[in-house]
Order: C-alpha cells, then structure tokens, then sequence
C-alpha cells in the first residue's frame, strides 16, 4: 500500500484525555437522603405507608450512590427513621399496602 492514498492523517492525532470530574459534584446521594427523610416524615406523621416504603427505596438509592467521605451517622439515620415509619404505619393500621390512587 502506497502512504500517499493511506486515509489516516498522523499529525491530527490527539491522544485522549478524560475529562477530570469532581466526585464531590454529585449531589443524588444527598438528594435522595433528603427526600428519603421527608417521606419518612410524611410516611409518619400522615400513616401514608406508601410514603414510608418510597423512603426505605430512596434510603437504599441513597446509600448505594453515596461517596467514601460522606457521614454514616447520616445514611443510618435516614435508614432508621424510614424502617420507624414503615413499622409505625403497619402498627397503626395492619391492613395490607393499598395503592393511593384507590
């Protein structure tokens, strides 16, 4: 093969370099703490049980996406506090889980 009908152009080439991202920057772990804490709350305070199974799931998205650095005294009380309102909400009424649209 001829080099003067080769395609490829070697002084365009670039080598790759990833783009450096800031772990700190992702903020679905605090987020989804947040928003497993107030639907624990809700779950709690309403007796809404599906409020208080949607806080264990963001408690689990939560702790699943979370970083080295962040505090587990945080994530354990996002765990506890939504594990307490589904317990309190099947104290208070034992029936089944109806969806909210019922």
């Amino acid at each position: 093969m001829n080099s003067q009908t080769d395609p490829r152009r070697p002084d365009k080439v670039r080598r790759f370099k990833p783009i450096p991202t800031n772990p700190l920057d992702d903020p679905v772990s605090d987020y989804m703490n947040l928003l497993g804490m107030v639907l624990s709350m809700c779950g709690l305070m309403m007796k809404m049980k599906w409020c208080s199974w949607c806080a264990i799931y963001c408690a689990l998205i939560g702790f699943a996406n979370n970083k080295t650095s962040d505090d587990a005294k945080q994530i354990f009380s996002s765990f506890m506090l939504s594990i307490s309102s589904v317990v309190m909400s099947y104290m208070h009424n034992p029936e089944p889980l109806t969806p909210p649209w019922q």
